[in-house]
């Protein structure tokens, strides 16, 4: 088994090219990948629903939910920065906290990045069949996984360039909201009137200070997907730095786009006046006078799940290829074609998706539920093995390689311990939520049989290998 756990790659020795992938992703594409990482349908849709769970504080549940985020890259920056590798966090729980760790974060990753893909791939189907009401909805659901499955195996740039188009409209949707909703607040967008007070008019916390952490619950599923940038950069010509500058920006990017959106859209309408259902940035450009703003916001979101659905492609097939490394995938995984793109682990990622898909329709209440939320609580897991790996790791480099500390987390150890007991707060706050409940204890059950295959994967290559020599 490759669980040891101590061996460094200060040379970046498992990166693509020594992996047989070509470094194909340009500085661009990885600047875009980490702009608009994280800007899915959950901020264009989802804010809504947080608003009305926590009333005007939901600015202070993303406020915190971005915190954490911005933690837990600083923290996988560091490490990244240090050590590109491929599989990026998997392995560095691997050679920090022991071969359990870096099985378990790969396969949990992997496995949640194949649900979402074809939660994504519904979301999309429904809003074209909108738009084209005949066709049915999984007939869209197959179309677009097949697309998006094409785009990936072309090549890794191919990749990079429907992601940073994809990206560039979220962000210009973004960039003019914040423009127009700030002249709107301020009174100074035609037929506005000063409307900052519309966030107190209630009263600030208005549904009470546990809503706030109810709403962190949330919130905090809208940020998963910054870290895809770690294991894009190892396809680039430089890492090393790339992983550098994405997890510097990602400050401002979740300050900016999420808390600064929030408190716009708490600001343009009352909240209880601000939908539920349906995106709430429509409502707020109807406001502006903006023709046909609904039908505008549509086509935003359906970008925002195509992104997503290119992602998640994306990052389940490197997870697998790099989980080959040691082991724990099929040897075949690793066959890489003409253009440097590992198209069998693609393949398998996607038939997987499809399967997904299919449960969506066939049996959405109990095999695509179970997908789904089971994979739920899967980004906290995740947080929780990157804070410990980065301990370990921290401890390990200062005492054999501080040269190679290019980017250090703050305030360690202190911080990274408190986003460690943040983590463990969010996950025990699913448990008194209703409706997140039900995901933590499907996600346990996924995180409990992923530890028992590693044992028995570890007992198996125990009782086969050679004995050793007297």
């Amino acid at each position: 088994m490759g669980g040891d756990s101590g061996t460094s790659r200060a040379d970046g020795a498992s990166g693509a090219e020594g992996a047989g992938l070509r470094r194909g992703l340009r500085p661009r594409h990885l600047r875009m990948i980490a702009l608009g990482g994280i800007i899915g349908a959950g901020l264009f849709v989802g804010s809504g629903a947080v608003i009305h769970t926590v009333g005007p504080a939901a600015v202070l549940s993303y406020v915190v939910g971005g915190l954490l985020v911005v933690f837990v890259m600083r923290m996988l920056g560091e490490m990244a920065s240090a050590e590109p590798a491929m599989g990026s966090f998997m392995e560095y729980a691997r050679e920090s906290l022991g071969g359990w760790a870096g099985f378990t974060a790969g396969w949990l990753y992997w496995y949640y990045w194949v649900g979402i893909v074809a939660f994504e791939a519904v979301a999309g189907a429904q809003i074209l069949q909108k738009w084209v009401p005949g066709v049915p909805q999984w007939g869209f659901a197959l179309a677009l996984m097949l697309a998006l499955t094409v785009t990936n195996l072309l090549s890794v740039r191919s990749f990079g360039e429907t992601e940073y188009w994809l990206a560039s409209v979220k962000i210009a949707c973004i960039a003019v909201f914040l423009v127009v909703g700030t002249l709107f607040v301020l009174g100074l967008w035609p037929d506005a009137s000063v409307s900052v007070g519309n966030i107190a008019e209630d009263g600030f916390v208005a549904k009470g200070w546990f809503a706030v952490v109810h709403g962190v619950v949330i919130v905090i599923f809208s940020y998963f997907g910054a870290e895809v940038v770690t294991i894009a950069a190892s396809e680039s010509r430089e890492p090393a730095k790339a992983v550098a500058a994405a997890t510097v920006t990602v400050v401002w990017r979740v300050l900016l786009f999420f808390v600064g959106s929030v408190l716009l859209l708490v600001m343009i309408t009352p909240w209880e006046r601000i939908p539920d259902e349906g995106s709430p940035f429509a409502a707020a450009f109807d406001r502006f006078g903006i023709p046909a703003a609904e039908q505008v916001m549509n086509v935003v979101v359906l970008t925002a799940v195509v992104s997503v659905l290119n992602s998640g492609l994306y990052t389940a097939s490197r997870m697998l290829f790099a989980l080959r490394e040691h082991g724990w995938s099929p040897s075949w995984v690793g066959d890489t074609g003409r253009r440097g793109v590992p198209w069998k682990a693609i393949v398998l990622s996607t038939l997987l998706g499809y399967v997904a898909v299919v449960m969506s329709f066939v049996s959405p209440d109990r095999v695509f539920y179970f997908i789904i939320n089971s994979a739920g609580a899967v980004a906290l897991f995740l947080y929780g093995i990157i804070a410990l790996s980065q301990l370990r790791m921290r401890d390990r480099l200062e005492r054999d390689a501080p040269e190679r500390l290019r980017l250090k987390m703050w305030l360690h150890p202190w911080l990274s311990w408190a986003t460690f007991a943040c983590v463990v707060l969010v996950l025990a706050s699913m448990g008194l939520v209703s409706e997140t409940r039900s995901q933590l204890g499907l996600s346990v059950v996924s995180l409990a049989f992923i530890l028992a295959v590693y044992a028995a994967v570890t007992l198996r290559a125990k009782r086969t290998a050679p004995p050793p020599h007297a």
